[in-house]
């Protein structure tokens, strides 16, 4: 599986479990939320600074969001 969908799968699995929309997650993590629905379309490539703002957000390691 490409990396980007991996990513995208693993953001809203875990997005989900917390109960946040893509709008709550996208506050708790300081990104525009346009991004966030990009990132778990897969059609967006973040930096490595935003994987581990995510992770951070989600409470999980950055490497676990690209399992």
């Amino acid at each position: 599986m490409d990396i980007r969908l991996r990513l995208a799968s693993n953001l809203e699995e875990l997005r989900k479990a917390k109960g946040w929309s893509q709008e709550e997650f996208a506050y708790e993590a300081d990104i525009h939320r346009t991004y966030v629905s990009d990132l778990e379309r897969g059609t967006r490539n973040p930096s490595i600074m935003v994987v581990e703002k995510l992770a951070t957000c989600l409470g999980v390691k950055a490497g676990s969001l690209l399992d």
